[in-house]
C-alpha cells in the first residue's frame, strides 16, 4: 500500500501535474485529488493503478511504519549502447 504523501512525492520528482498522473492511471483528477489529500479512502484497485503508473516511470517505494514512507527517481535505464572506445593510436619511431 502506498499513502497519499508517497503519491504526491512521486509526482513531484516526476515532474507531473495530476492531470497527467490521473490521465495515465486512468482515473479522474477529482478523485486523484482527493486521494493525495485524504479526502477518500481510496479502493485497492485504484491505488494499485496509480502505484503501477509512477513504478513503470521510475519512482521506487520504500519505508515501512517504525521509519517512515518516501518514494525515489530510480536512474533512467541506458538507451542503446554506448559506442565503443577506440585504443589510441601508437606510434613507432622509424627505424
Amino acid at each position: 500500500m502506498i499513502t497519499a504523501a508517497q503519491i504526491r512525492a512521486g509526482r513531484g520528482l516526476l515532474k507531473w501535474t495530476q492531470g497527467v498522473l490521473a490521465s495515465r492511471a486512468a482515473v479522474s483528477v477529482v478523485t486523484l485529488n482527493m486521494i493525495e489529500s485524504e479526502q477518500v479512502q481510496p479502493r485497492t484497485r485504484t491505488l494499485a493503478a496509480i502505484r503501477t503508473v509512477l513504478e513503470g516511470a521510475g519512482i521506487r517505494f520504500v519505508g515501512d511504519p517504525q521509519e517512515g514512507y518516501g518514494a525515489i527517481l530510480r536512474p533512467a535505464p541506458a538507451t542503446g549502447s554506448a559506442p565503443a572506445q577506440k585504443s589510441p593510436a601508437r606510434r613507432t619511431a622509424p627505424g
